[in-house]
């Protein structure tokens, strides 16, 4: 076993990311969004392991969904490519790859590369995420939801009773027990 995941998850963002959660479980769908490179619409999940999930959350939010691999996979999705900046911008990417392509501009790269000519002089590194994205808007039936992600056990008990049931409890992972579990065993750097 190499230590990847069998799954991906969604997070929603936002002030209302509860809201939209419950909304992309009851219509069984993620809409795609604008990506911020390309401008070309997608999906995002990742695949960002265990011990990152507490510093992904703080970025998105602590609401998400999951699914396999396999599942996003075959709804078209794919491995994003993170690109140097300046391969990137050389490019002329085909329209059913650009959706998947980001560049990659990290903060050690060399001084002489630190000019304005790419990206404005941005440091740009989103490897960490180790994300996935589908091309468009993500369809899926409710007995593919492999986890759901909240914040609170205050979140639970108000969660809509029949998407519960129609997703399994078992299902659900509630990031309180995540930060505990932190602080009585902290073994990952926060």
């Amino acid at each position: 076993m190499n230590g990847d995941s069998k799954y991906l998850a969604h997070f929603s963002k936002g002030d209302s990311a509860y809201d939209n959660l419950v909304s992309i479980l009851r219509d069984e769908e993620i809409r795609a969004g604008e990506l911020p490179w390309t401008g070309r619409p997608a999906v995002c999940f990742t695949e960002c392991p265990w011990s990152s999930l507490l510093s992904h959350v703080q970025n998105y939010s602590p609401y998400g969904v999951g699914f396999g691999k396999h599942h996003v996979f075959a709804a078209g999705g794919g491995p994003a490519y993170y690109v140097r900046a300046d391969h990137f911008q050389a490019q002329q990417w085909a329209a059913d790859v650009y959706p998947f392509v980001t560049p990659f501009w990290p903060g050690y790269r060399p001084r002489h590369l630190r000019t304005q000519e790419f990206l404005g002089g941005r440091t740009v590194d989103y490897a960490h995420e180790r994300e996935w994205r589908v091309p468009h808007a993500f369809s899926f039936d409710r007995s593919r939801v492999e986890f759901v992600i909240l914040d609170t056990y205050d979140d639970m008990a108000r969660f809509p009773r029949d998407l519960k049931d129609a997703i399994g409890r078992d299902k659900f992972i509630l990031m309180d027990i995540y930060r505990k579990i932190e602080e009585l065993w902290p073994t990952h750097v926060m």
